[in-house]
């Protein structure tokens, strides 16, 4: 590879504002992200509760704040429901859906990988 075509390469991960590795995959790359769309993915509509006995050692306000960021990235919708007491639900929206596969990619890879990644050598 030529000097110039590495350079221009490399370029479009400077354009912080425009670079989709950081604008857009570091909305659901975070630490809880993926796993709550996981849980969501295999399931219709999910309660907190639910989600929160599925992913045993996330706090609840960190559950919270993840739903509300996949929530404001359109990822995740929230259902609630006029009953006494209130109904909490959430599921996918169509976008959430659609990077389940890509979702679906990684873990399959991370399934396949785990041990060659986690040895202690």
């Amino acid at each position: 590879m030529k000097a110039l075509e590495l350079h221009e390469n490399l370029k479009k991960y400077t354009r912080t504002g425009e670079c989709p590795i950081r604008n857009v995959i570091s909305r659901f790359s975070g630490k809880w992200q993926m796993l709550v769309l996981c849980v969501l993915s295999e399931n219709e509509a999910t309660r907190f509760s639910a989600i929160g006995k599925a992913i045993p050692d996330i706090s609840p306000k960190v559950l919270a704040d993840t739903l509300k960021g996949l929530e404001r990235d359109h990822l995740v919708a929230r259902h609630s429901y006029p009953e006494i007491p209130p109904r909490v639900e959430y599921s996918l929206t169509d976008l959430g859906k659609s990077l389940m596969p890509v979702i679906g990619g990684l873990v399959a890879w991370s399934i396949d990988n785990y041990e060659k990644l986690t040895r202690q050598d």
